[in-house]
Parts: C-alpha cells; sequence; structure tokens
C-alpha cells in the first residue's frame, strides 16, 4: 500500500472497520514511526470515542433478550482461543494498547457500516467546518478591505484637513504681516502728528510773540507819533563815531510826559552777548536803557520816565554786554549833545 493509502485507511483503522490484513499494514506502518500518521490517528480515535454519545438512544424491541439468549455459542472459537493461550507480545497492534485505549473489533456488517457513516459524518462535519471557517475568513477578509479603505479615505480627509490648516496658517501669517505694517504706518502716522503739533505749537507760540511785538511796536508808533506830533517836543540828534560814521539816531523828548522816543539806523550788527547802551551825560553818564537792532539793523526804544532831561548835555551809544552796565566800558558808536 501506497503512503496516500495507508493515510486514507487510518479513520478506518482509529473505528475498528479495516481486515485483518490491512490492519496489520497500518500497524507496521505505524511501527516505522511516521508522525503525521499517529498524529491523525490520535485524532480520529478521539473523535471516534465520541460519536456515540451523539447517538439518540433507541429502545430495544422486546424480542431481542430471547433471540440473544437462543443462540448457539461460538464452541469453536472458544476452544481455539483457549488452545491459542496467551499472545506473543509481537502480536501486530499490541503495542497500540499502551498509545491508545483499545478498541473491540467490528463483528458484524451493520456496525462496520455504521462506523463507515460516521466517518463520513466526521468527514463531512470537518468540510462543513473548514467550509464555515472559510465562510468567516472571507468576510473576515472583506471587513478588513472595508476598514482599510475606510482607513485610508480618512487618511486622505486628514491630509487634507492638514493642507487646508497650512493654508490657513500662511493666510494668518500674511495678515499678521500686513497688520504689523499698518501698525508700523500708524506709528509714524502718529509721529508725523505729533511733529506736526509740536510745529503748529511753535508757529502759535512765535505768532504770539508776533503779535505781541507787533501790538508793543504798534503801540510804540503811537507814542512815538504823539511825540512827533506835539509841538513841545524836543529833538536831539546823534551821529555816527569812527566805530560807525553811516549810523545815526535821533532823540524826542516830551517834557509834560517825560517820555522819550529813540531811533537809530546803520548801527552794526552786534557781537554775540552784547547790546546797545543808551546813555545820558551831565557831570556823569547815566544809563537810559539798552536795546537792539532789528533784520533792518534798525534800533527803536521807548523811555517812559526820564526826569532829569533837562539837566542832560550829552547822549551817547555803546556797545556793552548783555544786560547793561551801570557805568560804559564800551566804544561809543553814538554822540549827540543839546
Amino acid at each position: 500500500m501506497t503512503h496516500e493509502e495507508l493515510e486514507d485507511a487510518v479513520p478506518l483503522y482509529a473505528i475498528g472497520a479495516l481486515e485483518r490484513s490491512e490492519r496489520q499494514a497500518i500497524e507496521a506502518h505505524l511501527l516505522s514511526g511516521c508522525a503525521a500518521c499517529h498524529a491523525a490517528l490520535k485524532d480520529y480515535q478521539t473523535v471516534a470515542s465520541l460519536l456515540p454519545f451523539g447517538l439518540t438512544p433507541a429502545t430495544p424491541p422486546n424480542t431481542l433478550k430471547a433471540k440473544i439468549m437462543m443462540a448457539p455459542m461460538p464452541i469453536a472459537s472458544a476452544v481455539e482461543a483457549e488452545q491459542a493461550g496467551p499472545k506473543s507480545s509481537l502480536e501486530p497492534g499490541e503495542w497500540m494498547n499502551h498509545l491508545f485505549p483499545p478498541i473491540a473489533p467490528a463483528r458484524s456488517l451493520p456496525f462496520r457500516l455504521a462506523m463507515g457513516f460516521a466517518a463520513a459524518v466526521l468527514i463531512v462535519g470537518g468540510g462543513y467546518l473548514a467550509w464555515l471557517s472559510y465562510t468567516q475568513t472571507s468576510q473576515r477578509s472583506g471587513e478588513i478591505q472595508q476598514l482599510q479603505a475606510a482607513v485610508q479615505q480618512e487618511t486622505a480627509r486628514v491630509a487634507g484637513l492638514q493642507s487646508e490648516l497650512q493654508q490657513r496658517e500662511q493666510t494668518i501669517g500674511t495678515l499678521k504681516s500686513e497688520i504689523d505694517q499698518r501698525a508700523t504706518e500708524v506709528a509714524e502716522l502718529r509721529d508725523q502728528l505729533l511733529q506736526r503739533e509740536a510745529e503748529l505749537d511753535d508757529a502759535h507760540s512765535q505768532l504770539t510773540q508776533n503779535e505781541s511785538s507787533l501790538q508793543r511796536l504798534a503801540r510804540q508808533n503811537e507814542e512815538f507819533a504823539g511825540l512827533f506830533k506835539n509841538p513841545s517836543s524836543k529833538v536831539v540828534s546823534l551821529a555816527g563815531s569812527d566805530m560807525a560814521k553811516s549810523a545815526g539816531a535821533f532823540l524826542l523828548f516830551d517834557p509834560a510826559t517825560k517820555k522819550a522816543w529813540l531811533y537809530a539806523y546803520n548801527l552794526p550788527a552786534l557781537p554775540s552777548g552784547k547790546v546797545y547802551q543808551l546813555w545820558a551825560i551831565d557831570d556823569k553818564p547815566v544809563s537810559a536803557g539798552v536795546f537792539g537792532l532789528d533784520a533792518g539793523l534798525k534800533a527803536r526804544m521807548l523811555i517812559r520816565n526820564m526826569t532829569e532831561f533837562a539837566r542832560m548835555k550829552k547822549f551817547a551809544v555803546t556797545v556793552e554786554p548783555d544786560g547793561g552796565r551801570p557805568e560804559p566800558t564800551g566804544a561809543i558808536y553814538l554822540i549827540g549833545q543839546i
């Protein structure tokens, strides 16, 4: 027998459905050490031992006991068994008793058919189980494929969301840069506005000063006009000295109001920290006031109280340090007398 035939005969051997020669061939093959057949035999014997528990119990007929009691005894077989004596330990199949529980040999054709049917049922059941396992495996495989497709879809969606998030981050970065730029421009405009406000304040201050100067000059002109039109006013002319030959001045004095008005022209520009000072001279020089020059190198000064004018004999203008001095210290630029 080939190995395939021996493997096919293992289930029948497990349920005792083989002839003596076939059984001896299987046992000889098992003695040769075939691990696959040993494992298959063990599995089939385990299943065969469970088959009787799957049968439905049936009530025997009432005549079965009488038939068994009336059946003739196999005397020849019993005598042969007594004469044979103890079996040799080398009898084929005897070693299987140490590995697997002994199985009573089949004694009738119906029993063999039942065992064959059981083997067929076993095979069909195994096939059904295999088919069921294959169906479940196919179903699981389909579910796994669906899950993989869902995972791929979710992965694509996550990738899309990440791309959209990156685009939004770039947009936010661009907007932030524009906001920073606008903030810088606003800060520059604010600085410019503050600068313009400061310039307007300066202009306003200058305008206020100019208005004050113009108002003062207007008042002085009015007073000068009043002095000039008054027929009782006296006039003293001052001529330029060698320091300022082209310069000149005149002094108007009103005896009634004790006011005097000095107007000078073509005087040299003053050095920094210097002023012109008018002196009224009797026995000694007396300061009548200090003055500066305008852009046209002209000077105007109103003297509000000049009580000693009648006693004064000479008038002079010198250059003195800023604020003037109690006595003349600088060079004489203008001089005149009554």
